[in-house]
């Protein structure tokens, strides 16, 4: 079967953006520009989470994300497993500081105006400093976007989510863990799972198209590419810095 849209339904779907300000601003010209070509008046932009990280910017990327949504747009974003660490960190979760900060969490901290100080430091007590101070310097309106955004999204027989599902395990019953963090289990099925799952969180030098997913991260913060997936009716294309 012929995996399709909803009627009448364009879907621009975002992969990883990693704090790319820049490149989420082109990406946001182009699919305005593809937009002005389709006749589909539904035209829906989905984000498969990890705003944060890396990158240069992930304050703006967030304030950007929130507030972009031309006329005729609809607009959903999902949580990633980097906004996950993020909340688990702000909620007093060391652990999940000190995980964050391995791969770019210490980046994001910087961007929303936190003093780092020593970049190595991972005891508790350092960790729980840092903690205090980016509860403090991050907007209300932040904290509440990332403990607001969902996990999953279906539209038509395709399936968003960051990290991927389960195998053999309802598309209704994933639980929240593997749709941000889920990776080889995933990756290696070639199960049907009800529908094409469109993930990001695994990256590949190109978007991944297999019967029963397609994969868009393709390591924008180091690549400086950022791909989106546009799906209209049946028809699957491609747009990128």
């Amino acid at each position: 079967m012929t995996s399709r849209t909803p009627p009448d339904t364009v879907i621009y779907a975002i992969g990883d953006i990693h704090g790319r300000l820049d490149l989420l601003a082109a990406i946001h010209d182009r699919i305005e520009t593809d937009a002005r070509q389709r006749a589909a008046r539904r035209r829906l932009v989905v984000y498969l989470g990890d705003y944060v990280s890396r990158g240069e910017d992930s304050r703006r990327v967030v304030d950007r994300v929130r507030e972009w949504l031309p006329d005729g747009f609809g607009r959903i974003a999902l949580k990633g497993n980097h906004e996950d660490l993020l909340v688990r960190f702000v909620d007093g979760e060391i652990d999940a500081g000190r995980h964050w900060f391995d791969y770019g969490g210490l980046d994001t901290l910087a961007h929303y105006g936190v003093a780092i100080g020593d970049r190595h430091a991972r005891d508790d007590a350092s960790v729980a400093i840092l903690r205090d101070r980016f509860a403090a310097a991050l907007p209300h309106s932040h904290l509440g976007f990332f403990r607001s955004l969902p996990v999953s999204y279906r539209a038509g027989d395709y399936f968003f989510v960051h990290g991927g599902v389960r195998p053999r395990v309802p598309l209704d019953e994933q639980s929240n863990h593997d749709c941000m963090w889920i990776r080889k289990a995933f990756l290696d099925s070639d199960d049907d799972h009800g529908a094409v799952v469109v993930h990001g969180h695994s990256i590949s030098e190109k978007p991944v198209v297999r019967h029963n997913r397609i994969g868009i991260d393709t390591g924008a913060y180091r690549s400086g590419v950022l791909t989106c997936l546009v799906l209209d009716g049946t028809c699957r294309e491609f747009l990128q810095t």
